[in-house]
């Protein structure tokens, strides 16, 4: 490769807005075994996956902008796998599994850190939510336990527990083994370990149609370069994936709302773990650049906007200060926003479409920077198998005709 660890790193360091003039774009070849549409975490995970595990190396990963210039560079790095439902448990534990080596994999610095997750409970009802999530949770294999308010406030000492707080905490539910690690860095990595393996990375390259041949099945896609021929072709394209679907001729169950969050100037280091509140809809952590990393709900209507509505952060920001008073002065350095695919029950929809040869991975909503190398190896393994991993198998679009649903939208414990 032309440029080493440190220089990419250092460069993706320094604003995205240079990333497209650093990476060594791929030109284009007339035809590829597999094309994956989407140049973010999942897509080039996704590319690695398919040369490493299947041996699969002349596939090609088409962006429209830069490589990682969408929701992978928008997100607030949280990873965790405390999830209610079974499938959902397998399925984001087998991601954290795969993060907890995933630097060592990719031979690149994702700066996973294992700080911990906390969620608080405000509530009877939060109380006895949370507790069931701890058992159901335990049942699955996945690590989660129950701790006082008290035992809350040792964990992370600038919690306000007391009882006259508009928001009290009656306790918090903690993953030990989640945390965070560094959004571009993810797919700096991905795309410099693909690449390595002689995967393309095709950048400024919008996808414009779905070529479908005599029989139904795919021949290629068009783009702004013209056309490219492949066999298969994977869709991993956050807030445009019904976009692209609609090329091929389908109909997905998916509505695109903001998602927003924002930092703050950065401080010494004094959040030691990440703190979720479902009831009021922030969380907040520390990057290691020590900003204040806060995190909203999503907008509460359709769009394709990166910007969101202000009440939003108005009310986040008035609740992060009701739980955190010690940060009330606290300046916000700058705020972004993200488009997330939301499917009805709220889990993804991974695997094959009624297309043959058209795979698709989307509807992660706020779910998807967590999933990263577990969506990216499932897949990986889809497309080269043509048929799903047992553990993406549930997460399929049958499930919306037979009422198979995987109800995470009330259940998952999460912020947002």
């Amino acid at each position: 490769m032309k440029y080493s660890a440190l220089s990419l790193f250092a460069n993706a360091l320094s604003g995205h807005k240079k990333w497209p003039q650093q990476w060594p774009d791929a030109t284009p070849k007339k035809s590829y075994d597999v094309i994956i549409v989407g140049a973010g975490g999942h897509g080039l995970g996704a590319a690695y996956y398919l040369a490493r595990k299947h041996g699969i190396t002349n596939v090609a990963v088409i962006e429209k902008g830069w490589l990682g210039g969408g929701n992978t560079g928008r997100n607030t790095t949280i990873i965790r796998s405390n999830y209610l439902y079974d499938e959902s448990a397998r399925i984001y534990d087998h991601a954290v599994d795969l993060w907890d080596g995933l630097s060592q994999e990719i031979n690149y610095n994702v700066m996973f850190s294992k700080r911990g997750v906390l969620m608080l409970a405000h509530s009877v009802h939060d109380v006895q939510s949370f507790q069931r999530h701890i058992h159901a949770n335990r049942l699955n294999g996945v690590d989660n336990r129950w701790l006082t308010a008290e035992e809350a406030k040792a964990f992370c000492p600038p919690l306000n527990i007391s009882k006259d707080a508009r928001y009290p905490i009656l306790g918090a539910a903690l993953q030990q083994r989640a945390g965070t690690a560094r959004h571009d860095s993810v797919a700096w990595g991905y795309a410099r370990a693909a690449a390595a393996l002689g995967v393309d990375i095709i950048q400024n390259c919008a996808v414009t149609g779905i070529k479908r041949g005599a029989d139904g099945a795919v021949e290629g896609v068009e783009t702004e370069r013209g056309f490219i021929g492949a066999k298969k072709i994977g869709v991993s394209a956050a807030g445009n994936s019904s976009v692209i679907m609609e090329m091929a001729g389908l109909r997905f169950p998916l509505e695109s709302y903001p998602l927003q969050a924002l930092v703050s100037e950065p401080i010494k280091p004094v959040m030691p773990c990440v703190v979720m509140s479902n009831s009021v809809h922030a969380y907040i952590s520390q990057s290691d650049k020590g900003e204040l990393v806060i995190g909203a709900g999503t907008d509460q209507y359709v769009s394709y906007s990166q910007r969101g509505a202000l009440h939003i952060i108005e009310e986040t920001l008035a609740s992060i200060c009701e739980i955190f008073p010690l940060f009330k002065r606290m300046r916000m350095l700058r705020t972004w926003g993200g488009v997330v695919d939301v499917t009805p029950d709220r889990s993804p929809i991974l695997g094959k479409t009624p297309v043959p040869g058209l795979f698709v991975n989307c509807g992660w909503g706020t779910g998807g920077f967590k999933a990263t190398p577990g969506a990216a190896d499932l897949l990986a393994y889809t497309i080269a198998k043509d048929q799903p991993h047992p553990i993406n198998a549930p997460f399929n679009l049958e499930r919306f005709t037979g009422g198979r649903l995987i109800d995470e939208a009330a259940a998952a414990a999460v912020a947002h």
